[in-house]
């Protein structure tokens, strides 16, 4: 692979000297594929919610940046993700999303699979009406199972295997937010959406990082929770984003408020937070309730927000505020799609070829430098490792 020899040092300085991530990470086709490796499948990457597959046998398919993938909840309710490939040729085996009540039974030979991945079926694999083989040994030919994990209702993955255990890799925003360590309730059909954008991936979760565009893209929104009541959240390694000291609660029109979740201290009845957890989820906490939005990185150009929004109760234990719950996602949905011609226009200026990578502000960028630092250090490991593999294998 031929990869450009981005100037990453020019990234991990302070903010006041720092440039942004070289252009060739915004419109190289050799360097996406580099960071779909180095950022997307060392880590922790979000790939799909809960709340996709809410009943046991639901299985989900979708493809993480060319990987197929299969979410899957068993007939616990525990939920699994699985390669979604047979093990006999290799044939995808869920086209579509479905209910199993029995086995996942590939199309092409009808091999089957419980929903623990494990094979339980292989017809006429010894010839006709001869269903074993001695060399076929089902306890060896389980599907691929995917290192996974669930927190806040989102699903992570860890393709290579070889992060750190999630509690560990998200343990600074699980104790941040450890007061909403509460069940999440998906607020049904309407609330979940998702944004087509003709942009890198990075760029939609540069945007979430920073308050500094409120004014001129919010500027409804920048009315109720202004640019001034905003403060910066940064985890160096781990998370960044904003804060906001002002929280005003959705109402309807005869005054009616989503419930709080439980036990909540004072100081959340007026504040929210919202971060970009690294690499590829954007989380928003209140009171009433919360969201993600997991960014999906199609191409060098091309993303995919996937938005969710959860409330403290079942939205059939509060049928009278489905229009509030509908009016919600109506409001995010607006913000959100106020930001697509920013993320947009950046994509787009990143082919002005003596565009440097860019002067932050000190003041007003440093969440979003947080996360420029860690794509940078986490592609220069990467590189490094990749030397060291190749000057290894060449002394052999």
């Amino acid at each position: 692979m031929n990869i450009p020899l981005s100037n990453l040092e020019s990234v991990l300085t302070t903010t006041d000297k720092a440039k942004g991530l070289p252009n060739e990470h915004y419109v190289s086709d050799d360097v996406f594929n580099e960071e779909k490796k180095a950022i997307l499948f060392d880590n922790w990457s979000a790939i799909g919610t809960g709340s996709d597959i809410p009943n046991p046998g639901d299985i989900k398919p979708l493809n993480f940046v060319g990987m197929p993938l299969m979410l899957v909840r068993n007939s616990n309710g525990d939920i699994n993700v699985f390669q979604n490939t047979c093990r006999h040729r290799g044939m995808i085996l869920i086209a579509e999303p479905t209910n199993v009540k029995g086995v996942i039974s590939c199309p092409y030979h009808s091999w089957c699979y419980n929903l623990n991945g494990d094979l339980c079926a292989t017809p006429m694999v010894g010839g006709v009406d001869i269903n074993t083989h001695e060399s076929i040994k089902n306890e060896e030919l389980s599907l691929f199972k995917i290192r996974s994990s669930v927190w806040q209702d989102v699903i992570f993955v860890n393709i290579s295997n070889t992060a750190q255990e999630f509690k560990d890799y998200a343990s600074k925003a699980i104790k941040r937010w450890s007061e909403f360590d509460k069940p999440l309730h998906h607020g049904g059909e309407s609330s979940s959406f998702k944004l087509n954008l003709e942009t890198n991936w990075k760029l939609a979760v540069e945007n979430y990082c920073e308050s500094y565009h409120l004014p001129w893209v919010h500027p409804e929104l920048n009315i109720t929770s202004s640019i001034e009541d905003h403060y910066h959240i940064e985890e160096t390694g781990h998370f960044s984003g904003q804060g906001s000291h002002i929280y005003n609660q959705m109402k309807s029109d005869d005054g009616k408020v989503f419930p709080d979740f439980e036990d909540l201290s004072d100081e959340w009845s007026t504040k929210s937070e919202y971060i970009a957890l690294y690499p590829n989820v954007l989380l928003g906490i209140h009171r009433d309730h919360f969201y993600s939005i997991i960014i999906e990185p199609v191409s060098t150009s091309k993303t995919v927000e996937h938005v969710s929004l959860y409330y403290a109760k079942n939205p059939s234990e509060m049928p009278e505020l489905k229009a509030l719950i509908e009016s919600n996602t109506a409001f995010w949905k607006t913000i959100f799609k106020e930001d697509v011609g920013v993320v947009e226009g950046m994509q787009r200026g990143r082919s002005g070829l003596m565009f440097d990578g860019g002067k932050f502000s000190p003041v007003m960028d440093s969440a979003t430098h947080c996360f420029h630092k860690w794509i940078a250090s986490q592609i220069k490991n990467f590189r490094s490792a990749q030397t060291s593999n190749l000057l290894l294998r060449d002394s052999l």
